[in-house]
């Protein structure tokens, strides 16, 4: 089943359940996928294409809970929160710490990075092979201590 099909059977579930903050996060979700679709004309969205879509909604809600907070803002960074956490349902499982670690490590072996002038070709391989398993910044972040 697609992600735009899962997406309209939980808006259905939320509505029944008068879930308001649930409803909102669904519906940006479906706004995005739709708005994919038409920018593609006929085209089918790719997983890698959903993952993107809910990867950049959880890092665009974590910002604004981060900013909110810092503001003493806490009615809207709880919103910000409960949004995220909603859509995160929809992402694959995340790596822990340590499985990026040894997932890092392995493409470092393979590509034969030696130093942190060879960041760009462990990057390369890692954001391609670990999408949606973990964020960009954590990838970049543990790829650079490695090679450190």
């Amino acid at each position: 089943m697609s992600l735009e099909n899962i997406i309209t059977e939980a808006i259905k579930t939320a509505m029944r359940a008068k879930d308001r903050v649930a409803l909102d996060s669904l519906r940006a979700v479906k706004s995005q996928i739709l708005l994919i679709k038409t920018e593609a004309i006929g085209t089918e969205v790719t997983a890698e294409q959903e993952i993107a879509i809910l990867q950049r909604m959880v890092k665009q809600r974590k910002d604004s809970y981060d900013q909110f907070t810092a503001q003493g803002r806490n009615d809207l960074a709880e919103v910000e929160d409960a949004q995220m956490k909603i859509i995160e349902q929809f992402l694959p499982k995340q790596l822990s710490a340590e499985e990026l670690e040894t997932e890092i490590k392995n493409i470092i072996s393979e590509a034969g990075a030696e130093s942190i002038k060879d960041l760009g070709k462990v990057m390369g391989v890692a954001s391609k092979t670990l999408a949606g398993k973990s964020d960009g910044k954590s990838i970049s972040e543990m790829a650079k201590k490695l090679l450190s």
